[in-house]
């Protein structure tokens, strides 16, 4: 019989998710304040643009003007139009970000975690036997579109959000407008370039930037409150309703940059696993809807007032147009608008590394910066690559009002796949009832269903960008993830079971060579094929054959004790070993190793071999794939992070085994 040796005490999940806590020391006020400078950045720096693109496609509609003009209180618009601006402000962020996202959609974690993909595990894991094969695929496709919403409103918001920093230096000059894209370029440049700091470290630096800036936001707009408090009648609803009846042609139009004030609240979401839902729903609560709200009550004050507004930028109008006025502004809010892009560049982090878990993107290096909390993470590739697509989207739209188009199918588009998915985990995971939580997420999609088709408007005016980019991402991780799926069929339906070959062993005694051979299997109910392959070639085996799994917990580290969870004597010579690590421990099996000694397995480790299974792929007609998706899946498992590396595998020790199999 096999002899089994359990670890020194049981490591069963129960156990595991009662000490597991992603935020483990760090207390609730620096955990919100840390948030603050990095979750609600995008949504936060949504002032300086919303209200003014807003009146800029009011009048498109009406007037056909598109260009930034002096705007004058009743020569394109009336007090009726500015309060019906200001009250679908008011109720959009009321709505969407209090209700939807802050009330319901952030209770929707996996372990801690937020975004479209843990919406998706949750799914997977507790309710994936009450939908069809069909069904479930279905929804993975929104969530993997939906990320790849997500993922385009990353490289969108640093662009758009630094460039219009930026520009409030022409309410001074004009002369700073040739400059601008490059210093925006720059700013971009450095941003990316701090980014393998860490998350608490650039929240933490960014944390007293932004406390500055929305006590600005509020204090900006309670001056101009107390000039016209008339606006505060905007509060009422009924404002927005007779603005749609009296402009349904402009509303059209209207929406889908009434949306750009909820920017940001999908990044709520997908940070959430850096900081927690408490720290992020009380940084909101707290401080950014007031800030908001206040600011944009005072926008639209400023804008009852008869004084003229230099090129339609309504933010900047807050504040006298004179150089003393104007650059502090401009050099504060430039700091704001790195702190946005910080938010979703986060989010992306977050995202990448829950698809790679979820098998739906390439592994990618992921480094935890933080032992604390294991949300806080950094991809360098991903890093970079948007990096460049910044710079290009610079280059090419040179200022905000060109790129604001393309902000608004990412968000809207988003958000509608996440009140579907939301609407599933509450009926089906949480067992919600449907009669009232139903009526709920009708009245959420209804409103992304209205700010989608708006943005749908613009599609030719930028909102190309947003798609292109999303439809990219979801083709690389459909791609992915169905290769992988014909890959891992394959590789199973060639595996040998073990019995079957320790039995083959034993009649055929094979030559036996002095020394250790890890051979690394993600299965441990098998022979992996690297091993075949490698007896069916050398016609001997080592004198000890260890198969290795290793496994990554969701806890920051595992106790030396609880390293190897269970270890297996198979008989001639084989021992079966499942490994644990935790989340911020880089896996090095050399170490590993020389613990064996203490549990009854003997070896030197001058005698160790490890051993690695590369798939050589072949094309075949069989598979369902085109052959250029099966082309693009052999260059993507080429450009995965290799495993000698990820496992810390010395280089003279590692030997690669080609293995042909055909897709």
């Amino acid at each position: 019989m096999n002899q089994v040796i359990a670890p020194p005490s049981d490591l069963s999940m129960a156990s595991h998710a009662a000490v597991h806590h992603p935020h483990g020391k760090t207390s609730l006020r620096a955990l919100t304040w840390a948030a603050l400078g990095v979750v609600f950045g995008d949504i936060g720096t949504s002032p300086l643009y919303a209200l003014s693109e807003t009146v800029s496609s009011h009048l498109t509609a009406m007037h056909g003007i598109k260009d930034k003009v002096t705007m004058q209180l009743n020569q394109y618009y009336g007090a009726e139009e500015v309060l019906g601006w200001t009250s679908m402000f008011f109720w959009a962020i009321a709505i969407v970000v209090m209700l939807k996202y802050v009330a319901l959609i952030m209770r929707a974690d996996n372990d801690g975690e937020g975004g479209m993909f843990a919406i998706l595990a949750l799914l997977k894991a507790k309710a994936s036997a009450q939908f069809g094969t069909r069904a479930m695929a279905v929804i993975v496709v929104m969530a993997v579109l939906g990320s790849g919403l997500i993922l385009g409103d990353g490289v969108i918001t640093p662009s758009l959000s630094i460039m219009s920093a930026w520009e409030g230096l022409e309410v001074v000059t004009h002369r700073w407008s040739p400059y601008i894209p490059w210093l925006s370029i720059a700013t971009l440049v450095a941003l990316f370039s701090i980014q393998r700091l860490g998350t608490a470290k650039v929240g933490a630096f960014f944390a007293p930037g932004m406390a500055v800036w929305f006590l600005l936001l509020a204090v900006m707009g309670a001056i101009s409150l107390c000039r016209h408090p008339e606006i505060l009648a905007a509060i009422n609803p009924v404002h927005a309703a007779r603005y749609v009846v009296h402009f349904p042609r402009a509303t059209l139009y209207v929406l889908g940059s009434v949306d750009l004030c909820i920017t940001g609240c999908e990044a709520l979401f997908a940070d959430m696993g850096h900081f927690g839902r408490p720290a992020v729903q009380r940084g909101w609560y707290l401080v950014v809807w007031p800030a908001l709200v206040l600011n944009y009550l005072g926008q639209g004050a400023r804008m009852l007032d008869p004084a003229p507004i230099v090129d339609g930028n309504v933010f900047y109008a807050l504040v006298p147009s004179s150089a003393a006025f104007v650059y502090p502004l401009v050099a504060i809010s430039w700091l704001a608008t790195v702190i946005a892009s910080q938010a979703l560049i986060s989010g992306a982090f977050s995202l990448v590394s829950q698809a790679i878990q979820l098998g739906l993107f390439p592994r990618l290096e992921v480094v935890h910066t933080n032992p604390q909390m294991e949300g806080q993470i950094y991809v360098p590739g991903i890093n970079w690559g948007y990096l460049v697509l910044c710079i290009v989207l610079v280059a090419l739209f040179r200022n905000s009002h060109n790129l604001a188009p393309a902000y608004g199918l990412a968000v809207t588009g988003t958000m509608s796949f996440t009140t579907i998915l939301f609407y599933l985990v509450a009926t089906r995971v949480w067992k919600w009832k449907s009669w009232w939580i139903g009526p709920v997420c009708t009245l959420l999609i209804a409103v992304d269903i209205g700010f989608f088709l708006s943005n749908a408007t613009q599609f030719f005016e930028g909102g190309y960008v947003t798609i292109a980019i999303a439809l990219g991402t979801t083709f690389v991780m459909l791609t992915w993830q169905k290769g992988r799926a014909i890959l891992a069929h394959a590789v199973r339906g060639a595996m040998v079971p073990t019995d079957l070959f320790l039995s083959s062993l034993r009649e055929e005694r094979p030559a036996r060579v002095r020394g250790t051979a890890v051979f690394m299997t993600s299965n441990p109910g098998g022979i992996p094929n690297s091993l075949v392959h490698y007896f069916k070639h050398a016609k001997t085996l080592h004198e000890q054959v260890i198969l290795l799994t290793v496994q990554v917990q969701h806890s920051p580290e595992v106790a030396e004790g609880h390293r190897l969870a269970e270890l297996i004597h198979l008989g001639e010579g084989f021992v079966s070993i499942r490994a644990h690590y935790g989340f911020m421990e880089e896996p090095d099996i050399p170490a590993l190793m020389a613990h064996l000694t203490d549990r009854g397995v003997e070896l030197n480790l001058s005698d160790v071999s490890f051993f690695l299974g590369r798939e050589s792929l072949v094309f075949t007609g069989t598979s369902g794939m085109s052959l250029a998706r099966k082309f693009f899946f052999k260059f993507l498992s080429q450009n995965a992070v290799a495993a000698s590396s990820f496992f810390r595998l010395p280089p003279g020790r590692v030997v690669e085994l080609g293995a042909q199999i055909e897709i």
